[in-house]
């Protein structure tokens, strides 16, 4: 027999208070004889040895109940022997995602949370543990005590239902027990949905006591000058943060520059002015929230002109001269007669402006450039054919032109969430002198708008395509068609168009996140490029492209970071990854969402349920009814015995 709670049996010390009442009962009272009483002699006798008949039995009942209850509440049971047909196979989710850094009553979240695994888990239970970054299946606890104490945060957020998928696939001829372990943070209904007949869900969900937190969202050069670069750093606040806090820069280890704010507002940017020169380091701030958003790494790399060229009659591409300056670029034109197809593939960008009849070896030409990582933005001419632009448009970009529409239409609005805009703009604006144009093609396409007219139908969309992008204008820009060479919009529109991936802007990637990634280097068929720092080195899933190099990272690194670049022990750059803010928000807890859930409070309450369910524990009744009976025999006693 064993006892769900062991401690209760403490209390059977308890059996010495009848005991002493019983012998208290019993003491010696001194005799005194006097006259006439001689006569009931016999009867005394006979009544003083019922009276130790009777408090000899209600000594024993009430020990025996006293213990029938102590018993009772200490809740014995049987281990089950037999491999019952509703046994379950239990699945236990932890999640070690960032935002578990949180501090409990006990201390961070998920240390505690291994704590009590450790602790409580008995240890012949045999279960499967799933995190966000490893799995293990039919285990025990002394077999991955060393894996748990030496579990670290996963750099990507918590998702639950690639783990259930995991565990779905998981063969087992038992219904399946799983218990997730997680603040809520980053739960959402349609997770919840998968769940079938077989499969019981509950959680456990650990409460933080500091839910406010400051984090550094982003870096972001807010202005180039002739020989400084104004950085602007995006701090977000949750929560009440009203203390002043200090944030650093620094560059390769080395601070350079330090300052002290207060928040004012949700979303702040803190300006610092640097070289205009490489930068490799990160900006700190500290503050009591959580620790791992606290650090942005980003990096600066010398800058390099852009290869663009324009293919086109001279006199309408005067407009791109005035953009593409030779400071930052290395632009030329050509008209269609003289172009050199050669050239084509060494350019970062090309824009073909109003070509009438777009030739199918420069079709070939172009698919290939758009495939290898090239920039194309195609400026369609009036005069063109349209089956001409939708055999070019269609393969590169699923883009249709339709009809010619000779109808004036304003230029309204500006899609500012679209990536091309990232850092342009500080404010949203949508009072703007509007550019327009006098006729247009109207094109259907599955691609975002950059740019729309009043009607919501696009003026410029976008799309990536393999590896490059396609850029198309819905209406020619010569300045007999539209104004939108006067516009102020042009100049950001068509710098962020052309601008090649990575080259002159901060290198700050998000680990976990599936975008490529291009490094404009050459290197040999077999040769591979290596992503390492001082901790931590990987080799990139990569795709060698003419002059660049396309590359995805998957869920590398491990850890954030300052990283370079290098071909064999050649550099070729720095870059810098940083974890997924998602979980900075702590008050973004989804906990609502579990209404549905069975809700556990402990660990420990987990595996008392689990105990209760295979193993015999009816037996607590049985003391409670024999405590019961007890009770009414020492009733008994009391009023019928003399």
């Amino acid at each position: 027999m064993q006892f769900k709670h062991p401690e209760i049996l403490y209390f059977l010390f308890l059996l010495v208070v009848p005991i002493l009442v019983h012998l208290f009962q019993l003491r010696r009272f001194k005799k005194e004889y006097f006259t006439n009483v001689r006569f009931l002699k016999a009867l005394t006798i006979q009544s003083r040895k019922s009276s130790k008949i009777k408090k000899w039995l209600l000594l024993a009942t009430r020990l025996l109940l006293v213990t029938a209850l102590i018993l009772a509440f200490a809740q014995p049971f049987f281990t089950s022997k037999d491999e019952s047909p509703t046994q379950k196979d239990i699945y236990i989710v932890l999640d070690n995602s960032y935002s578990m850094q949180a501090k409990g009553k006990k201390g961070a979240l998920l240390q505690r949370a291994i704590q009590e695994l450790l602790e409580v888990t008995p240890e012949s239970l045999h279960f499967s543990l799933l995190t966000n970054t490893e799995a293990f299946w039919n285990t025990d606890i002394q077999s991955i005590q060393k894996e748990l104490q030496n579990l670290q945060y996963s750099a990507t957020p918590f998702q639950l239902d690639p783990i259930l998928n995991q565990i779905k696939a998981h063969p087992s001829p038992y219904k399946k027990e799983i218990v997730v372990i997680t603040d809520g943070i980053g739960l959402e209904s349609k997770q919840l949905k998968t769940i079938n007949d077989n499969e019981d869900l509950s959680f456990i969900i650990p409460k933080a006591e500091q839910q406010n937190n400051v984090s550094i969202d982003s870096v972001f050069i807010r202005q180039t000058l002739d020989n400084f670069y104004e950085l602007g750093v995006q701090i977000s606040s949750y929560g009440e943060n009203t203390q002043p806090i200090s944030m650093g820069l620094y560059n390769e280890k080395k601070l350079v520059a330090k300052t002290r704010f207060t928040l004012k507002k949700q979303k702040q940017v803190i300006p610092f002015t640097i070289p205009k020169k490489a930068f490799h380091g990160y900006v700190s701030l500290t503050d009591n929230g959580l620790t791992f958003d606290n650090t942005f790494y980003f990096s600066i790399s010398e800058r390099k002109k852009s290869n663009c060229i324009s293919i086109g009659e001279a006199a309408k591409s005067n407009f791109l001269a005035r953009i593409y300056t030779s400071d930052e670029f290395d632009y030329h034109n050509s008209t269609l007669a003289q172009l050199d197809y050669n050239q084509l593939e060494a350019q970062d960008a090309i824009i073909l402006n109003e070509v009438e009849e777009i030739p199918q070896a420069l079709q070939t030409t172009l698919q290939s450039f758009v495939n290898k990582g090239g920039n194309l933005i195609l400026i369609p001419a009036a005069k063109g054919e349209i089956s001409n632009l939708n055999s070019i448009a269609q393969k590169l970009g699923n883009v249709v032109f339709q009809s010619l529409s000779t109808n004036e239409k304003l230029i309204t609005k500006i899609h500012f969430n679209h990536p091309i805009f990232k850092n342009v703009f500080e404010n949203q604006i949508s009072n703007f002198q509007y550019p327009k144009t006098k006729s247009s093609f109207t094109i259907t396409s599955t691609s975002p708008a950059i740019l729309s007219y009043q009607d919501e139908s696009p003026f410029l969309i976008s799309s990536n395509k393999e590896a490059g992008t396609l850029s198309i204008f819905s209406a020619p820009l010569n300045r007999e068609n539209s104004n939108f060479q006067q516009s102020p919009l042009i100049v950001p529109v068509f710098y962020q168009l052309a601008q090649s991936h990575q080259m002159n802007d901060i290198d700050a990637l998000t680990i976990g996140n599936t975008d490529s990634f291009f490094v404009k280097t050459t290197i040999a068929e077999e040769g591979v490029l290596t992503i390492k720092n001082e901790n931590e080195q990987f080799i990139p899933i990569q795709q060698i492209l003419s002059t660049k190099v396309k590359m995805n990272f998957g869920e590398y690194p491990n850890l954030a970071g300052n990283f370079s670049v290098f071909n064999n022990k050649q550099w070729i750059k720095n870059i810098s990854f940083n974890y997924n803010r998602s979980e900075s928000d702590l008050f973004q807890n989804n906990e609502k969402l579990l209404s549905n859930n069975v809700q556990i409070d402990s660990v420990a309450t987990l595996f008392n349920h689990i105990q209760s369910e295979n193993n015999d524990s009816q037996i607590w009744k049985w003391f409670l009814i024999f405590a019961l009976l007890f009770l009414v025999t020492e009733m008994a006693i009391i009023r019928f015995m003399k």
